[in-house]
């Protein structure tokens, strides 16, 4: 199907300065089997689910002098419409606030980038060790990885729009519109998604080591960590299957800025139609809502209180073991504590930037549904900030395990600083790892 819209560029500002915002109006998207338009009150023109780069239409529009006329015009042409052929298209500028996104994605997200897959090779290189390999680390490094290729899959399309200046120009042709859907949303969706169940198996795992120690001899053995993970990931993947098959790009010609173009339009698959775009996004958004938000985030907050109040009542146990003299176990107790401690700090830091998405993912929804109103705009930045702070706390796991884990600071000099030697006898065993594995008076030495 091929159709014609004609985008005028003809409103630059006659004094050649800035633009005003527009007034915010709705953006539609157009089913062409049933001539129904879909607003901005439709749950998936307003919110992708991409976590770092969720996205919005928005009526926040500015530019240089080169591109004004696109920037005027941009709120009524984001989701243009060709009368006769009922046909929409869109454009990366109407997707997020430019003002925020620009600096954000643009210029930021380079450098988060790049620390990112620093930290986060690092701690693979470490945790992959032979001598590392426990069930909690294997843990760790999936989440490591997880988080890296989170922002790596949308790394190009992110330079390339907003580094390199180019979100205003229409995307083209349709196979590329394919290309950068799955790789903006689809990809770092699984990945974030498989990192934060990654993260409550953690939490579960270190609850039944500390408070179940016997149940840790069964669950929490190496086969059974690796096929957990392997689960996690099937699921994350499958969860988000739809999405690759949702959609349908086509070709459209336009005239931008006095010349055609051809850009992608998009109709929803012939068996989303026949279940209602509406319920199917409904659906879509609920789940991801429920159980890859806020129930996780809920069982997080919950084992977090749990392990701290154990940790505390282990405190307690180790001040009469010193009062007795019982040195030997008080030290091990400590090597617990001491590693139950780090993964709380884990949990918590990831906690601190999950929880914002989470309710404003929520948020999204009871607005889509129509249950309040809320203005779109405040949720646009809202997401864009969010999304922006959750990548910011992807390296940190690697500052957390230096500064608190002597063994993974005493395997990072082996690794990398050959010249120093690490006598693993007198290596602490309060680390990352799950203790020392011969020795077998601790909770985790059955691992």
């Amino acid at each position: 199907m091929m159709a014609t819209v004609q985008v005028r560029a003809d409103l630059r500002s006659s004094s050649g300065g800035t633009m005003t915002k527009p007034s915010k109006t709705s953006s539609t998207f157009e089913n062409n089997k049933t001539n129904t338009f879909y607003t901005e009150t439709s749950i998936w023109p307003a919110y992708n689910s991409s976590l770092a780069l969720n996205t919005t239409p928005t009526a926040w529009m500015f530019g240089d002098n080169n591109t004004d006329f696109y920037y005027q015009e941009a709120e009524e042409h984001c989701h243009d419409i060709d009368v006769v052929s009922n046909t929409s298209y869109g454009n990366i500028t109407c997707e997020s606030p430019i003002e925020y996104a620009v600096p954000l994605y643009g210029y930021c997200m380079p450098f988060l980038l790049i620390i990112t897959m620093l930290s986060n090779s690092l701690i693979v290189v470490i945790l992959s060790r032979k001598k590392m390999a426990t069930p909690t680390n294997f843990v760790l490094m999936a989440m490591a990885i997880c988080d890296m290729l989170t922002i790596i899959f949308p790394a190009p399309g992110l330079w390339y729009m907003y580094t390199f200046g180019n979100h205003y120009k229409p995307l083209y042709p349709p196979w590329l519109c394919l290309t950068y859907n799955i790789f903006h949303e689809i990809l770092p969706t699984i990945c974030h998604t498989a990192s934060i169940w990654l993260t409550l198996a953690l939490a579960i795992q270190r609850y039944i080591y500390v408070c179940h120690a016997p149940m840790a001899r069964t669950w929490c053995t190496m086969p059974r960590v690796k096929r957990c993970t392997l689960y996690i990931t099937l699921v994350s993947i499958l969860h988000q299957s739809s999405r690759f098959f949702d959609r349908t790009y086509l070709p459209l010609n336009i005239i931008w800025n006095g010349e055609p173009v051809e850009v992608c339009t998009f109709d929803y698959s012939d068996w989303v139609q026949y279940v209602g775009v509406d319920l199917y996004f409904t659906i879509y958004f609920l789940f991801r809502v429920l159980f890859v938000h806020l129930i996780p985030c809920i069982l997080l907050v919950t084992f977090n209180i749990l392990l701290f109040a154990a940790m505390r009542k282990a405190q307690e146990r180790r001040k009469l073991l010193f009062k007795e003299n019982r040195k030997r176990e008080c030290k091990k107790l400590r090597e617990t504590n001491c590693t139950t401690l780090m993964l709380i700090v884990v949990v918590t830091a990831f906690l601190v930037v999950e929880i914002p998405l989470a309710v404003v993912t929520a948020m999204h929804i009871v607005v889509s549904l129509k249950k309040f109103t809320m203005d779109y705009s405040v949720i646009n930045v809202l997401i864009i900030f969010t999304n922006f702070f959750v990548v910011v706390s992807y390296p940190l796991n690697f500052g957390i395990y230096c500064g608190m884990s002597r063994q993974f600071r005493e395997c990072f000099k082996e690794i990398f600083l050959g010249r120093i030697t690490v006598n693993k006898d007198q290596m602490s065993k309060y680390s990352i790892v799950n203790g020392p594995r011969t020795c077998t008076a601790t909770n985790e030495t059955v691992l």
